[in-house]
């Protein structure tokens, strides 16, 4: 702390205390001193006579979260909640369609008359099937997803020491894959029944009592591995993608290092890369997503009967598009909004493997009292 020298002649009263009592006014000089030094603040005197606090007056202690620590993995958890539950939330309309779809392709033939028809059958409402589903499913899935890939690109990035990057970023993104969908998947059974049946249920809080009392806890679960099948790879390749598109994009095109980048650029990075990785998994994970809804709703009753009754190319090419517009711009809102809330609280944005503790940093987190 540096304390100016004419602080005591720049406060009036202190100039009236030093000519009648310099005793005390020495003792009340000290006493300031403490209690600024106590306050943390560094502060310095105008030229007009008049206090000047430099530092903030009402400023928090400051909290320093260390990376790679339960607090930095607890961020990360509650960002990727918030990126995913909010995106897919607001795309449920398209959802709807691309599970009916699915399900009924001949009445849902075409996006826009799909539309036309639910609009007409069920009303504004309709779009809306499932949204709970949606918003809490996948939040859930987001959390764990997001949260527990960087855990385990750091335990991996660490155990790993000689292997090839990408093969770290398929063992990470699969591991975290394999716990989210587990937390989604009785949301997943809910929503879609929700969806393609009206009076099967109005949401969560009727759907899940009714499909336990229908099918049990199998009923929930059941579509575990078809969600599996669709999201692993759907993960793996889309964690892959983004990464090795953020480290083209650095080293190739802006040719600088991202922590010589501003923000806004690092954002937009991190928007180019999501794009890219939704789209490419996608295609991927296409034949899997077909078979999940057709076990949802019965239409078959194992994965042998779900690619006879569907075809081998419809598996591909069955609700693509639609996926894709849902997928391309769901996957590129998710990580800009989980990169927006890493870099608000002094994060680094997404990308990257960083092998040792040495090359972590300190997040400092500050909060200012008004």
């Amino acid at each position: 702390m540096q304390f100016s020298k004419n602080l005591c002649s720049s406060i009036p009263f202190l100039d009236g205390l030093k000519v009648f009592d310099s005793f005390k006014y020495f003792r009340v000089q000290q006493w300031l001193r403490r209690r600024f030094l106590e306050m943390g603040i560094e502060y310095g005197i105008q030229s007009t006579s008049r206090f000047c606090l430099k530092g903030r007056l009402a400023k928090m202690k400051t909290k320093k979260v260390e990376e790679f620590t339960a607090g930095y993995y607890g961020l990360c958890t509650a960002g990727g909640m918030l990126s995913a539950g909010t995106t897919h939330l607001a795309i449920t309309p398209l959802d709807v369609l691309k599970v009916n779809m699915q399900v009924n392709p001949i009445k849902y033939s075409g996006i826009l008359s799909g539309f036309s028809t639910l609009w007409r059958e069920g009303g504004p409402s309709a779009l809306w099937r499932g949204w709970s589903g949606k918003l809490f499913g996948y939040g859930v899935q987001g959390g764990c997803k997001f949260g527990l890939y960087e855990y385990f690109k750091k335990l991996y990035g660490d155990a790993l020491v000689d292997q090839n990057k990408g093969v770290i970023f398929f063992l990470s993104s699969a591991s975290a894959q394999i716990f989210a969908d587990v937390a989604l998947c009785p949301f997943e059974a809910v929503k879609v029944r929700v969806q393609t049946d009206p009076s099967f249920a109005k949401g969560l809080a009727d759907g899940f009592p009714k499909l336990y009392a229908n099918e049990g806890h199998s009923g929930f679960y059941k579509g575990l591995f078809p969600l599996w099948g669709r999201n692993l790879p759907f993960s793996m390749i889309m964690f892959s993608t983004f990464e090795h598109s953020v480290d083209l994009m650095y080293r190739n095109v802006i040719q600088r290092r991202k922590e010589d980048c501003s923000k806004s650029e690092q954002l937009a990075v991190t928007c180019l890369a999501g794009y890219a990785a939704g789209a490419v998994g996608t295609v991927i994970s296409n034949p899997a997503d077909n078979i999940v809804a057709s076990l949802y709703n019965r239409r078959a009753d194992t994965v042998r009967q779900a690619v006879k009754k569907i075809g081998l190319v419809n598996l591909f090419t069955r609700s693509l598009p639609v996926r894709i517009a849902i997928v391309g711009p769901v996957v590129t809102l998710q990580w800009f909004f989980y990169d927006t809330i890493k870099v608000s609280t002094g994060l680094p944005t997404s990308g990257g493997l960083r092998r040792n503790q040495e090359d972590t940093g300190l997040i400092v987190c500050e909060a200012t009292a008004q």
